[in-house]
């Protein structure tokens, strides 16, 4: 049974960092290409960054050279640094696979940027 939980969402002032993390379970992780996403209050969800199980990685523009998405192949685990944090990136965050053609979801964390 494949499982995403995301964690370390939260509170962070404008202009402050968290980290996001996404424990997997029930996939070859090594292999898996691994996506973050956010949805924001009343907006549709939108792709955030990709990492490939080579460890390449891409970046919605609004991000681009301050969020980073890694991967800890050993644990398991998906990662997504987000710093300079705006008002604006308020949403739920989430990481997604696809496993045989079925797209795998977490439930998501919460980010709340306040001012």
């Amino acid at each position: 049974q494949v499982q995403l939980v995301e964690s370390g969402g939260g509170l962070v002032q404008a202009g402050g960092s968290l980290r996001l993390s996404c424990r997997t379970s029930g996939i070859a992780f090594k292999y898996a290409h691994m996506n973050w996403y956010r949805q924001a209050p009343g907006k549709p969800r939108d792709l955030v960054a990709v990492i490939s199980n080579n460890g390449s990685t891409t970046y919605a523009d609004s991000v681009k050279g301050r969020f980073t998405i890694y991967r800890d192949n050993a644990r398991s685990m998906l990662y997504l640094q987000m710093n300079s944090l705006g008002l604006e990136e308020t949403a739920d965050y989430y990481c997604r696979t696809t496993r045989r053609s079925r797209n795998f979801w977490g439930r998501g964390t919460q980010v709340t940027v306040t001012s």
